[in-house]
């Protein structure tokens, strides 16, 4: 039976050139378990609003939507309530309440049910969730993936039958994401509550889908069973979209023309990537190193030397100035809080970029903050560039010495109008008039953002604000340079610009320090990783020496990779070991051939 359905929908918002859908139709079984996938602006999240009644945005609509049968125009609003969930991508946005029992009663109580029902029902949601440890606790306390798992929770008080998920873990940690996304398959399992999701990562849950929707340019171009996706994505058109899928299925991707294309089911999850590996390119040659020796053709040289000298030039580095030294530092945000940096150590050498992981919570974005100096620890040292953060002046600091990014690029903002922003930045470094519009034509000719600077920053796309906000800071010609959490809610067209950008930047000499749950995209770009724990920074070296050694806090691709082959952090190393297996096995026979 059809829960969810929809008609040919078309939706435009006001003023908009284009419809952000477009002849959207689909139809979800009751109980099925759904993946909206697709880049930025394609209409993920305006489908799955226009699903929640309550919320559905404000433009012209055309086509049908239909709840178990009936049209949305016809369901009543207790039913639109109760019976279709939702959850956005940002956990702060949908909590209401202080504490967090308050928060589990909220929506029962809007809905007049009675308190002895309220009470039952509030103990059952906290004891299945695992809340009770901090049921009294305030809101505003929780981690980030406490406040997404209360909001599911809250969420499933009213035991709906539908739950829709708008990027729910884009500002979860690998680890809060994971365990989210259990809590997602076990209701799904235990309680046949009808999921959809809308996602860019689908690392953790593409493996646990019965159906994949793909969207783009508002247009639904795919509509499928999750393992046999990896053949739509092998078409020209659609490659630059398998950037963001699991590793598994842009290994099979890759490697697609030597398996017999579509006879093949896609891998799904880091197990089936492994089978799949074994069962058709073998282990024999273990070593990417040993491959890329072996190579005398001129690129596999060039690759060759770069995998050598990537432990090199991290060692060397001790030779270099040093950018960042912070040293037993300790900082709190109260008189009687818990120390939040407790004799916290790092080195960040001129040049580098250096990515740092961990948990939700752990402090990574306080030590940013100290480095920065809008905080002052009140124990131990912090130094830029051979200097104590505490003698620079706020000018000083402000014009060509550090800026920093933030994980919400809106904060950037203070004006109306992007271009306004850029102005402001200008003028902090003492630009006006025609070096002014120089200083912003061109920045925004490096990052491609012409076609923004007149436009409102909040009527951009998360993607295009990411730009804007990097324009307005990189205007501050920083030496030092802080992110955080850079590709949060980024798709994988997004993320490859921003990589161009930093690696550019880092060529001209900034150096990059980086906050990050994203371990991919620290394989791709970081010189040194550091995993942040209990107030310190626990773990740093070579990010090649650090992902081969670590078993969670690392890459998906290291993950398959374990136990086939040796030092491997990305998929396409990976591909170039199993390319390198499958000719050796054809050598191999074309020999015994010969010989017999």
């Amino acid at each position: 039976m059809s829960i969810l359905q929809t008609d040919n929908l078309t939706f435009s918002y006001p003023d908009a050139e284009r419809p952000a859908l477009r002849g959207v139709s689909l139809s979800l079984e009751e109980g099925s378990f759904s993946i909206i996938y697709g880049p930025s602006g394609c209409g993920k999240s305006t489908l799955l609003k226009l699903l929640k009644k309550e919320i559905a945005p404000y433009g012209k609509l055309a086509g049908e939507r239909k709840y178990a049968g009936i049209s949305y125009e016809e369901i009543d609003a207790r039913t639109a309530a109760s019976e279709i969930g939702y959850l956005s991508q940002d956990p702060d946005s949908q909590i209401v309440a202080d504490v967090v029992w308050q928060e589990l009663a909220f929506a029962l109580e809007n809905l007049g049910t009675k308190p002895g029902k309220i009470r039952a029902r509030v103990a059952e949601m906290a004891a299945y969730f695992g809340i009770e440890g901090w049921f009294h606790k305030k809101t505003s306390e929780l981690s980030g993936g406490q406040k997404q798992l209360l909001n599911l929770a809250s969420v499933m008080t009213l035991e709906p039958k539908v739950l829709l998920l708008d990027e729910p873990t884009a500002q979860l940690d690998p680890i809060a994401a994971g365990d989210f996304y259990a809590m997602i398959v076990r209701l799904h399992r235990e309680l046949g509550v009808t999921v959809l999701i809308a996602e860019h990562r689908l690392e953790e849950i593409l493996s646990e889908a019965d159906r994949v929707l793909i969207l783009t340019d508002g247009e639904l171009r795919y509509s499928g069973k999750a393992d046999e996706i990896g053949t739509f994505f092998a078409k020209e058109e659609y490659k630059a979209m398998a950037a963001g899928l699991p590793a598994a299925v842009r290994l099979y991707t890759a490697l697609q023309k030597y398996v017999g294309g579509e006879s093949y089911k896609t891998p799904l999850s880091v197990t089936e990537g492994r089978a799949f590996i074994r069962a058709n390119f073998g282990n024999e040659i273990r070593s990417l190193l040993e491959v890329r020796k072996a190579s005398e053709e001129a690129d596999g040289i060039k690759h060759a030397a770069n995998t050598e000298q990537a432990d090199a030039k991290a060692f060397d580095r001790a030779k270099q100035a040093v950018a960042v030294s912070v040293k037993d530092a300790r900082f709190r945000y109260g008189k009687h809080s818990d120390d939040i940096l407790r004799d916290t150590s790092l080195t960040v050498f001129e040049g580098e970029h250096y990515c740092l992981l961990g948990g939700n919570g752990s402090g990574k974005t306080t030590l940013l903050s100290v480095i920065l100096g809008t905080n002052r620890v009140y124990a131990g040292s912090v130094n830029l560039f051979g200097k104590s953060v505490k003698s620079y002046r706020d000018g000083e600091r402000n014009r060509g010495l550090v800026a920093m990014l933030p994980q919400n690029p809106k904060d950037v903002f203070v004006c109306d109008v992007v271009r306004e922003d850029w102005v402001l930045a200008c003028k902090t470094m003492g630009l006006k008039g025609d070096d002014c519009d120089r200083a912003i034509e061109a920045m925004a000719e490096k990052l491609g953002t012409k076609e923004l600077l007149n436009r409102h920053p909040y009527d951009l796309s998360g993607g295009e604000q990411q730009k804007a906000a990097l324009g307005k800071v990189l205007l501050l010609n920083p030496r030092l340079l802080l992110l955080d959490e850079p590709t949060k809610g980024l798709d994988a067209a997004y993320k490859k610009e921003l990589k161009s950008i930093l690696k550019a930047l880092q060529a001209e000499g900034t150096t990059l320090l980086t906050v990050t749950h994203d371990t991919e995209w620290a394989a791709e770009l970081a010189d040194r990783v550091g995993l942040f724990f209990d107030g310190d920074v626990s773990l740093s070296g070579p990010v090649r020496e650090v992902f081969s050694q670590n078993a969670f806090y690392t890459t998906p691709a290291c993950r398959i990779a374990r136990g086939c082959y040796d030092d491997v952090m990305t998929c396409e190393e990976i591909a170039e070991l199993c390319a390198a297996n499958r000719r050796g096995r054809a050598d191999a026979t074309g020999r015994e051939g010969g010989a017999s």
